[in-house]
This record gives C-alpha cells, structure tokens and sequence, in this order.
C-alpha cells in the first residue's frame, strides 16, 4: 500500500529541516540569554533579596503564615464568586438561547435587545453599574454580590450566543423528526437540541467559562471591600513592599487554578463523548451465520 501523500504542503527536505533545527537553536539561545539578562537585572535592583520573596516562598519567614492566611482568604472570595456566577450564567444562558430560537420574530425584540445591550458593554463598566445601581435603588448586598451579578449579566449573553450557535449547526431534520412523533417545539429543543448544542459547544464554553474566573479580578478595581485575590494580593505588597514578587506569585496562582479547570473541562468533555457514543451504539442484530441457522 502507498504512502498518503501530502495534500497541504510538501514534507520538508534535508536542507529544510536543518535550517529549521538551526532556527529553533537560535531562539532557544537567545530565548535564555534574554531570561539571564531579566535575572540580572532583577538582582542589580534588589529584586531578588530574601526579604522580598522570603514572606511568599519561605514557610520559616514570619510573615509567610499570615501572608497566606490573607490570600487563602481571597482565594476563597475569589472562587466562590466565579462558582456561582458560572452556575447563573449558565442556566440564564440557555434560558435565554432557548427563547430567542422559540419565539417570534416580533416577542423576540426583547431577548435581542437584553442580549445586544449587554455584549456591547464592558465586564467591568456592567460590574460598576450594577454596584451604582444596588446602592441607589436600596436593598445593597455588598460588594461580593454586585461582583456576582455583574459577572452573571455580561457572560449569560455570552453563553447563550454560544449554545444559540451549537443549535442552530444541528442537522434541521432532527426538529422535523421530533415534531413527527409528537414532541413539542420546546421538547425537542429541550430534550434533542441543547444536550446536543452543549456538547458540540463545550470546548468553546470551557473557555468563557474560564473567563469568568480570570474576570473577578475586575472586582477590586471598581468595588469595595470585596477582599478577593486580587485586592489582597495589593494590600501585602503595600505592607511588605515586594509588588513584583507578590503580583508573581498572584499570577502563578491564577494560571495554575486555570490549568486544573482546563485538565477538569477536558475529562468531563470527554466522559460525556464517550458517553454519547456508548448511547448510540446499538448491537447489531443476530443475523443468520451468528444463529447457526439455514436461511
């Protein structure tokens, strides 16, 4: 059997390959030189002392137990926001995909209108309204839900474009389908549709899903008081005077959570693949030669 030919471009030949094993020597050289040119300079500025970094890495410092303690705290703040302005903006999400693709062209204004308004707005002008909004109406619930609701208002639009997409890419025959055998418009897009639409979508939710979590670092920008990560984080370098070292460590913790959020997004995506092909198959019916019968 022939080898498959290259249909995208041709396999790179001997000179090609060594220009290109001699590139990425290049770069990864002047990659470490450039590094070893930041450390130096770090250290030329006093950056790399022991009392900057000591607080943050050293578990003898005495600082390092209280520093910790405040940011265990804001860690705490921090993923409680997103956990539940990613549950909310979920279930409103689909709500709101369900509804622009099951009512009509003149009762859908309204969703449309939601739904345009809120995507055209900043996360972080829709966090500050909303707090304005609280204080000045009454019934103010603090600065952890002003968060929430912002975060919930700007990315439910978000999602719901998302799921809207997924369901509309879905073959048109399977409405028709449903609708033969009796199911109502809002079954099969309850029952057929949005498990399909979530499905086909999840790599694209999982990533604005990660969004929200990076997005409540806007809160300490706008709000008071919130005491999440990020407004922590700037109330120990003030004290300790170690932005740098402090802002490091902030940003490490953040690409690390995002990290196991994404190692967990992929397993559940591809538990739920598997399970739709498990779903699917059907065993093949005995035939004949299985039976050991004459036809």
């Amino acid at each position: 059997m022939s080898a498959p030919t290259a249909v995208l471009f041709d396999a790179p030949g001997p000179v090609a390959r060594r220009r290109t094993r001699i590139g990425s020597v290049v770069a990864a050289v002047l990659l470490v030189a450039l590094l070893g040119y930041v450390v130096l300079r770090f250290a030329q500025a006093g950056q790399l002392a022991q009392e900057k970094w000591g607080p943050l890495l050293d578990p003898t410092n005495a600082d390092f137990a209280p520093v910790w303690r405040l940011l265990g705290q804001g860690l705490r703040v921090t993923l409680s926001a997103a956990l539940v302005a990613v549950i909310a903006s979920t279930v409103i999400g689909l709500v709101l995909a369900a509804l622009r693709l099951l009512l009509g062209p003149v009762a859908r204004i309204p969703v449309v209108a939601f739904v345009e308004l809120l995507r055209g707005l900043p996360v972080i002008v829709t966090i500050l309204f909303v707090d304005i909004l609280w204080r000045t109406v009454g019934g103010y619930q603090g600065s952890f839900w002003s968060l929430v609701v912002g975060l919930t208002l700007y990315n439910c639009v978000i999602i719901s474009e998302i799921i809207r997409a997924g369901i509309q890419s879905l073959p048109k025959g399977q409405v028709e389908a449903g609708l033969a055998i009796g199911m109502t418009r809002g079954q099969v897009m309850a029952q057929i549709q949005i498990p399909q639409a979530v499905r086909a979508m999840l790599p694209a939710l999982i990533s604005q899903l990660i969004v929200i979590l990076k997005d409540t670092a806007l809160g300490s920008v706008v709000l008071t008081s919130l005491g999440d990560t990020a407004e922590l984080a700037n109330r120990i370098r003030q004290l300790l005077d170690n932005s740098l070292q402090t802002y490091l460590v902030i940003g490490a913790l953040y690409v690390v959570i995002n990290l196991l959020l994404e190692r967990l997004a992929k397993l559940v995506e591809r538990r739920l693949s598997t399970g739709g092909r498990r779903a699917t198959a059907a065993p093949a019916a005995p035939g004949p030669q299985a039976t050991g019968q004459a036809v």
